[in-house]
């Protein structure tokens, strides 16, 4: 069965001070739409519609998939009126989800739970239950376990006050219904808004059922409305990852202080120090050690570090594989497109982009390494680097097998460098060096005996 998820993130956000939607704000490392949009898009035979207004083009720049039915509410009249803007993309038949832009940890599990619950002819809301729930609206239940109604806090009678479970506004409503009840509702009220809890009243009186699922993490279905609560929710989000990385067996030197911003996935006997952020879908293998102060991976792109690899402190690697054995850091840079062999090392103040180093090689300190493919047993002299852009386009290096590089060398692209090759300290390389050959390129010293040094006047 179809099921429309329409997600409504029309609102301003005023409370957050910024000239981003509200829906554009980020929780662990991404868009509080992006965690909406994957979860509905985990649910089967799904069908996208986003409710924008506010800074709506900024909203669709952000999210560029085609799966995406895009609808405007030019004006902000409460969440029955967003939900009307779906209503002719919604199908005759199936059901349909309602998901909110600025509650982004709802799990696909639990709206899976609510869907089944729904059934064709009626709806079911998603509850929460809360140690203080003063201030909201309580659900009401008949004896039958079905949810008669939603009574507000400064309506709720003292007995009605002690019940702890109250509406989360996510519901699933058959579309049948749905396109029969919306049209509707009302806006004769103080705000002169369209209310989407009016369908429970109005469903329960045309003798329909009205079921509920109730979350006990109340992390599930918490908004974000303002600086704090965004800051709140983000450090119960990378609590809650890190008790899951400690559950299966990683060694946190301290879990208050990691950030997962995207997804880890890690092997046995890893060990994480402190201050160390993780973005986008990071793999790691078993024994890796990441240091202290670590930055590991790129929002929407994947990083791959294998077994027995040791990433020093302070380094970032933004993207690429790494394979097993190899060691990085302190202080270094592996940039997208950098593919590391088995047994690598890659030292202090190095930064490499968009090349590949072959198994065992070394590039100790203070070089750079762009647009590069690096042989077997190669060592790379401090100071090296490769000058691949000449102010229009890159060229490529190449340094084949168990080649030495003197120190302090500059290798101008492009250029290739043959096999057990040797290029002397201080020299710059704009030709071809053949297999086993000596490459020497300095100009001539000269000693000029007993110079007078100049002294001050």
């Amino acid at each position: 069965m179809t099921v429309d998820i329409v997600i409504l993130a029309a609102g301003k956000g005023t409370r957050m001070r910024s000239a981003k939607p509200k829906v554009l704000q980020q929780l662990s490392g991404k868009p509080l739409l992006a965690h909406v949009l994957e979860t509905a898009r985990s649910i089967d035979d799904s069908r996208l519609h986003v409710v924008i207004g506010h800074g709506a083009e900024q909203v669709k720049q952000a999210f560029p998939q085609t799966d995406i039915n895009w609808l405007m509410q030019q004006e902000q009249l409460g969440t029955g009126h967003a939900v009307m803007q779906a209503l002719d993309a919604i199908g005759n038949s199936g059901k349909t989800l309602v998901l909110y832009g600025d509650v982004p940890l709802v799990s696909s599990e639990q709206l899976e739970k609510l869907l089944a619950v729904t059934e064709e002819d009626g709806m079911a809301l998603l509850t929460v239950e809360l140690d203080n729930p003063q201030g909201y609206g309580r659900i009401i239940r008949n004896t039958e376990d079905a949810i008669t109604g939603i009574v507000e806090e400064k309506d709720a009678s003292t007995e009605q006050k002690l019940i702890c479970e109250c509406n989360s506004g996510i519901l699933a409503i058959g579309n049948p219904l749905l396109k029969t009840q919306l049209p509707k509702i009302s806006n004769d009220n103080a705000q002169q808004e369209y209310y989407l809890t009016d369908l429970v009243s109005m469903t329960v009186q045309a003798g329909r059922t009205v079921n509920g699922i109730c979350v006990y993490d109340v992390m599930e279905v918490q908004g974000v409305n303002d600086r704090k609560q965004l800051a709140d929710l983000e450090r119960r989000w990378q609590q809650r990852q890190a008790d899951e990385m400690l559950q299966q067996g990683v060694t946190l030197i301290d879990p208050a202080r990691i950030d997962i911003r995207g997804k880890l996935e890690t092997g046995r006997d890893v060990m994480i120090d402190i201050n160390c952020i993780f973005a986008g879908d990071v793999t790691l293998g078993d024994n890796v050690t990441i240091s202290a102060n670590c930055m590991i991976g790129t929002y929407g792109k994947k990083t791959v570090i294998g077994d027995n690899t040791v990433i020093q402190a302070n380094s970032i690697v933004e993207e690429g594989t790494i394979a097993a054995d190899c060691a990085i850091g302190p202080f270094a840079r592996i940039r997208p497109g950098t593919e590391l062999a088995q047994g690598v090392k890659i030292g202090n103040f190095v930064e490499t982009k968009k090349s590949y180093i072959g198994k065992n090689s070394k590039v100790n300190h203070l070089s750079y390494i762009g647009d590069a493919r690096i042989g077997e047993s190669v060592n790379v002299g401090a100071g090296t680097i490769t000058c691949n852009y000449d102010g229009v386009n890159k060229h490529k290096t190449v340094i084949n097998d168990e080649a030495f590089i003197g120190s302090n060398t500059s290798l101008v692209a492009p250029v290739n460098v043959g096999k057990g090759a040797t290029v002397g300290a201080g020299s710059t390389i704009n030709r071809d060096v053949e297999d086993k050959d000596l490459a020497v390129a300095r100009a001539t010293q000269k000693n000029i005996k007993g110079w007078p040094r100049p002294g001050k006047k």
